[in-house]
């Protein structure tokens, strides 16, 4: 052990019949003593990897070295998966990834586990690029490969917003705590694993650094195709932002899917609704269908604010709310708000049409407000020019999200919000309509210019034709006082 910690070195193998010899080799005796198990992971070699790896073990009589065969190959991130599996089950607390064919030093294993070991990070990454060994073509690394490399890896880091000298060495040590807290099931088996879980960490705030390694390129055989390697990491990098965009639910980066991202430009009912918030301070707001909290976090000025979803408690809730309960909307309200003090306001915004019975829930709410609160309704317009002509020719394009999510219960026009309201003897004291936000499908360097320009000229031709072009309506409403 070092620092109390238990160290594992995952060897991942394939037909390295002539080299997983001489990287056990290479292994120093001062790491092999603070090291608690080599393991190697033999992916369904088609040579005698594993024969010989058993015959070494038990001609050097190495206690610490255990030798797995897989009964058919899993794939390069297949197998590193089944191998950090094997070592969060053993209560292991750092792993390092060497690979078998010995294209990364051994001699350097402990620069790569103690940052971990030290309590400094949660992922060490092994860089070529780094300058102490001499850098990567000094080191052999074909230019083909370096010029790709680098290409890669600048596109991933303005992507990702990361400042990385390399994203695409095999040489690393994780902490099995960080492990644990990714998601790797739904991950590829193919090599552009590796990418992936870099993204994965990154998302969850591991504490990620970068160690120099040096370049080794000898007679191994290669396994990748560097070009469809090079289509993988473009796809899954921008699969991911916009993944959490909320642009497509990707299933490798599932879990980060938010399905209504916060809109802050101008006249979006985000925006809109944060804006009229905030003109007040010390208000009491009970925010319903309040999602993981994005919304309310930019609610400020001292407003006390409560949340209630279906959702799990989370930090985000703890953080934004003041409470949080989780609760069925679909059968009303908790009843633990009968004990809280009236509110300033009572948000229900894109929720209504999710809900089965969105009457009740709306009646029910009159008696939590205070005698001169307020409701804010924003609900999707149905009759939108959008679903208009789709419905010309034939089409009713259900999607994840907007006005035609495919989870809509009720659909709602300018006409029919008002005769809800009416309904239920609200009284309404403001109406808004935003704009069809077209702003979204821009490129991000276009967004804040010429997007700003397109989203005006839209929001005004929307006032003027508010039931054709309006993308959403926003009702405040009050209880009538009569």
């Amino acid at each position: 052990m070092r620092n109390k910690k238990k160290i594992g070195i995952l060897i991942v193998a394939y037909n390295a019949a002539t080299t997983l010899n001489k990287v056990l080799d290479r292994i120093p005796a001062n790491v092999y003593d603070e090291i608690d198990e080599i393991a190697v992971f033999d992916d369904a070699s088609k040579d005698n990897t594993y024969m010989v790896s058993v015959g070494y073990k038990e001609i050097k009589k190495l206690d610490k070295l255990t030798i797995y065969l897989n009964d058919k190959n899993l794939g390069y991130g297949g197998n590193q998966k089944k191998g950090f599996n094997y070592f969060a089950e053993k209560g292991f607390d750092v792993v390092v990834l060497l690979h078998g064919d010995g294209q990364y030093a051994p001699e350097i294993l402990q620069d790569m586990y103690s940052p971990i070991t030290d309590g400094a990070a949660d992922v060490v990454l092994g860089s070529r690029m780094m300058t102490k060994y001499g850098g990567a073509l000094k080191g052999g690394m074909p230019l083909y490969k370096y010029l790709g490399n680098r290409i890669l890896s600048v596109f991933q880091n303005r992507r990702l917003k990361m400042n990385l000298t390399e994203f695409h060495s095999g040489y690393r040590a994780y902490s099995i705590q960080g492990l644990k807290k990714l998601n790797l099931e739904n991950t590829t088996d193919d090599f552009h694993f590796d990418t992936q879980i870099i993204i994965k960490a990154h998302h969850n705030n591991l504490r990620i650094i970068e160690v120099p390694i040096p370049t080794y390129y000898g007679d191994e055989i290669c396994y990748v195709n560097g070009l469809k390697y090079a289509r993988n990491i473009f796809g899954t990098t921008n699969e991911y932002i916009k993944t959490v965009k909320g642009k497509k639910k990707s299933d490798i980066y599932s879990e980060f899917y938010i399905a209504y991202p916060l809109k802050m430009y101008p006249y979006s009912s985000h925006k809109t609704v944060i804006d009229i918030l905030n003109q007040k301070e010390n208000q009491r707001i009970l925010d319903v269908g309040c999602g993981d909290g994005l919304f309310a976090e930019h609610v400020t000025k001292g407003n006390y604010k409560i949340g209630v979803d279906f959702i799990d408690e989370s930090e985000n809730t703890k953080k934004n709310f003041g409470k949080y309960y989780k609760f069925d909307l679909n059968e009303g309200l908790p009843a633990e708000l009968e004990s809280e003090e009236k509110f300033d306001y009572i948000l229900f915004l894109d929720i209504l049409e999710h809900l089965l019975d969105y009457e009740t829930i709306l009646s029910e709410s009159r008696k939590y407000l205070k005698k001169d609160g307020k409701i804010i309704i924003s609900l999707p317009n149905i009759a939108n020019i959008f679903v208009r002509l789709n419905l010309l020719i034939g089409r009713f394009p259900y999607s994840d999200k907007g006005i035609l999510d495919r989870t809509h219960l009720h659909f709602f026009t300018f006409g029919s919000i008002k005769k809800m309201i009416r309904k239920f003897n609200f009284i309404i004291a403001d109406k808004k309509v935003t704009p069809i936000p077209i702003i979204e499908v821009l490129p991000d360097f276009l967004k804040k210019n010429a997007g700003y320009v397109l989203n005006f000229i839209l929001y005004a031709a929307t006032l003027l034709l508010k039931r054709l072009l309006g993308y959403q309506f926003i009702f405040i409403i009050k209880n009538n006082q009569k």
